[in-house]
């Protein structure tokens, strides 16, 4: 068995960043920008109106002036006469402040009668006005690499790019087996299950901005996990889930290997997740999951999680870990690094009662794996401990 930290640099050396693509702005949502975008224009690309009042010259303002307004300005719409002494334009938010105004009066200041106004007796200090390039200047650039959101998206629209090169998703090729397994919505037999590994990593997948593809579940035949592997063809990740442990009936790993499979490593010291394993078919890196639920699940957080990343251009890091105070004691850990399924609340965090990699159950009411290292002491309520956010 290797470390979790020797499994994961392993898989790091399977996998490299995909090639970029150009995408529409508007349907990049979830991307990784791949090289930095310069904007194209100021923004704003003139001073304009932060407030609906009058734009005024600052030098004449004062309480209980009053100005005859000549015009009128608003988004889209500016006022083409520059002001004059004694002027005032009508002025909405977003619209250019006219040529020799430099300070707008709120209109909650002022009061009008036809076309002359009065300033109030309680005037603020504030100019209300934006200036020129004050969000951001032409030239300047959002920096990659970095996943794309709404905020960004928002950023670069007012930047006036509308493609962008990003990393292609990468595809992941879900490989469940086994005898014992029928897909959600089928009728089990008398010693079958659901298969809801598959769901749950697609899930996971295409959180991480990848695409995911579900094969027909690999029967525990030599012929039937054959077809599901030439159905992979294509795929950047092929992803098998169960039968890659040493029983008769597990030939994940047989069947690889008579198609070339070159290994990296079979076998991890942590719970859950021993019979983890990885190498690379063909071009496509391969990462043998455990069959168990959790334990996939698991996996799937700490090793294909980050081997995404890495694809997409956000380089090579492990899961993120934070640190938090027990709640609760807990005994010594082993000679596997273990991964306890876990609540952070109220700044404590408590180990799950239950362990068993096959509740699913545990898993879902859980926001957090708890990191017991090997050979970890025991250790008291209060003591910090490392854990992964789920």
């Amino acid at each position: 068995m290797i470390t979790v930290e020797a499994a994961l640099a392993a898989i790091f050396d399977l996998v490299a960043p995909t090639e970029t693509e150009m995408v529409p702005l508007a349907e990049a949502s979830g991307r990784v920008l791949d090289r930095d975008v310069a904007a194209t224009r100021d923004q704003p690309p003139f001073a304009s109106s932060a407030m609906d009042g009058y734009a005024l010259r600052g030098t004449e303002v004062a309480p209980g002036a009053q100005f005859r307004v000549v015009g009128e300005a608003a988004a889209g719409r500016g006022s083409a006469a520059p002001l004059g002494p004694g002027e005032a334009i009508r002025i909405f938010t977003g619209a250019p402040v006219p040529e020799g105004a430099d300070r707008v009066i709120i209109q909650e200041d002022v009061t009008r009668d036809g076309n002359i106004i009065t300033l109030g007796d309680s005037l603020d200090d504030k100019h209300h006005i934006r200036p020129a390039g004050g969000d951001f200047a032409a030239g300047d650039v959002m920096a990659a690499p970095r996943r794309l959101g709404p905020a960004e998206l928002a950023l670069l629209a007012s930047m006036n790019v509308a493609t962008l090169p990003c990393h292609r998703r990468p595809e992941v090729a879900l490989v469940a087996t086994g005898d014992e397994l029928v897909m959600p919505g089928e009728t089990p037999g008398p010693d079958q299950i659901i298969a809801s590994n598959a769901i749950g990593l697609k899930a996971l997948v295409e959180s991480a901005g990848a695409v995911a593809r579900i094969l027909p579940i690999a029967r525990d035949t030599v012929a039937s996990l054959e077809t599901v592997f030439d159905l992979a063809a294509g795929a950047d990740l092929i992803v098998t889930i169960g039968g890659a442990s040493v029983g008769d009936h597990d030939l994940v790993r047989p069947v690889a290997a008579s198609r070339g499979m070159a290994p990296a490593f079979y076998k991890v010291a942590m719970r859950p997740g021993k019979p983890l394993m990885a190498g690379k078919l063909g071009e496509a890196a391969m990462i043998g999951l455990p069959g168990n639920p959790v334990s996939s699940i698991v996996c799937g957080h700490i090793f294909l999680l980050p081997a995404l990343r890495k694809m997409l251009g956000l380089g090579a890091h492990p899961a993120p870990r934070a640190t938090a105070p027990l709640a609760a004691a807990l005994p010594a850990n082993g000679p596997r690094e273990h991964y306890m399924r876990a609540t952070l609340a109220n700044g404590t965090i408590t180990a799950a009662d239950r362990q068993d990699s096959s509740l699913l159950s545990v898993l879902s009411g859980a926001n957090a794996l708890l990191i017991r290292p090997v050979g970890d002491g025991a250790r008291a309520a209060g003591e910090l401990v490392e854990y992964v956010p789920l």
